[in-house]
């Protein structure tokens, strides 16, 4: 476990619940059916438990629809282990989910009320299940996206608790991404210093009490205190998976879309639904680490270049698709003109070298190091033969973005896990230091 001078991982998470507890009105868990929700749901109930608290926190639940039986098997057993001590809220309504898998939708509906007749799996029945028929959420909006369904929860849960200051437990690790530890660590406003919890609104709250947790400290615990989980890592570790890729989010956004075939290999009737449920899902799990969706080496259509080709590419996509990867490509290309981005020495010599037009700019005020900030005059075709880094534009990056279903464009920088409306914000706060 990692260890903060003379503090565990484990320690700290006690004491951050000490902090939540007696700082915060109302509480509740959001809870996916994952390795990490799972356990913060145990240690949150361990902790209770032990303090001798018996007021019941809230215990919040999306059903995705398209997700393992083993995932509906644990999230059920969970909610009626912890029924007596929580308010089970488990929401199957129809709310905007990311879709990688095809360049037609940027989003599927789980739940969709129009398409009951292909659904993956039929929809439970416990008195606690919500859907269009008994939602209680005043706040939730037709097909809203499913981040702002959380949040919206939030909301929700404090003014049907009276108001007061309200706080959602959260179970994730900044070990997963860069961009989750940046946002940790760079946080300009914290509350009241504790950067790992994040404000979503007025008198409300996000916090993730395991932020510093590690793969091998999630599943050290499990195997510690005995705590159930779900059982579909087993069938994950037997299939070979890597600790750090196994993961039981939608099976069609962008993290997920490259271990598809899994469904098919672990679940096979499960995967009869999904392959049906929303449109690319086979192709994704036949060719999702093949060049075919933009991995690996893509050869350049002969007569082309690669800006050519982009505006071919742009040309054959729907109208609302095309409008997104030319507004993250637009402000890419401002970006890099106007703006610039930090690189090593070593890397803008080797750029200088061979010619691509640049300008230093001074020091980037962004990387750690104080490195050169350098803009582009004009954007490169390609830059296959740059070696020192992989942070350069082109179009050529431009195109790998339509060819692997990269809605959000991460391959180009953009963030991981920010949706079409919220990607322009999360890029001006990650330049604001140089703009």
């Amino acid at each position: 476990m990692k260890i903060y001078s003379d503090l565990n991982v484990y320690d700290a998470f006690q004491q951050r619940l000490d902090y939540v507890f007696q700082e915060f009105d109302n509480i509740y868990i959001s809870f996916s059916g994952g390795k990490d929700s799972g356990l913060l749901l145990h240690l949150v109930m361990d902790y209770m438990v032990r303090k001798g608290i018996k007021k019941r926190i809230g215990l919040f639940h999306q059903d995705m629809e398209a997700q393992y039986e083993k995932t509906t098997e644990y999230v059920t057993a969970m909610f009626e282990k912890f029924l007596d001590r929580v308010e089970p809220y488990w929401f199957c309504i129809p709310i905007a989910t990311r879709s990688a898998v095809n360049n037609h939708q940027l989003y599927w509906f789980p739940w969709d009320e129009t398409l009951q007749d292909i659904w993956v799996r039929p929809m439970p029945t416990m008195p606690y299940v919500y859907h269009l028929g008994n939602n209680p959420m005043t706040t939730y909006q037709y097909r809203m996206l499913y981040t702002e369904h959380a949040k919206q929860f939030g909301r929700w849960y404090k003014d049907s608790h009276g108001g007061g200051k309200t706080i959602g437990l959260v179970g994730l690790r900044t070990d997963e991404s860069l961009n989750r530890y940046s946002g940790i660590v760079n946080k300009r406003h914290a509350y009241n210093g504790q950067k790992w919890i994040t404000s979503h609104m007025e008198n409300v709250w996000s916090a993730s009490p395991l932020y510093d947790w590690d793969v091998d400290d999630v599943w050290i615990a499990n195997f510690r205190f005995h705590y159930d989980y779900n059982k579909i890592y087993d069938l994950f570790y037997m299939a070979g998976v890597e600790l750090a890729d196994m993961r039981v989010a939608s099976p069609f956004n962008d993290e997920a879309k490259s271990s598809l075939h899994l469904y098919r290999i672990l679940e096979p009737k499960t995967w009869t639904k999904v392959v049906g449920r929303v449109q690319g899902a086979n192709f994704a799990a036949i060719y999702g680490k093949t060049k075919a969706l933009g991995y690996r080496d893509v050869m350049l259509p002969p007569g082309h270049t690669w800006r050519s080709y982009l505006k071919f590419l742009l040309a054959t996509l729907p109208e609302e698709m095309r409008e997104n990867y030319l507004k993250k490509f637009k402000f890419s290309i401002k970006f890099w003109h106007r703006t610039g981005g930090g690189m090593s020495e070593e890397a803008v010599r080797e750029i200088e070298e061979l010619g691509y037009p640049i300008v230093r700019e001074g020091v980037s005020n962004y990387t750690k190091n104080g490195d050169p900030r350098i803009t582009f005059r004009g954007t490169p075709d390609h830059t296959d033969n740059v070696t020192k880094t992989t942070n350069v534009p082109s179009y050529k990056r431009m195109c790998i973005c339509i060819l692997k279903n990269d809605h959000l464009c991460k391959y180009m920088g953009f963030g991981l896990t920010k949706y079409q409306q919220q990607v322009k914000k999360s890029i001006v706060e990650k330049y604001r230091n140089e703009l």
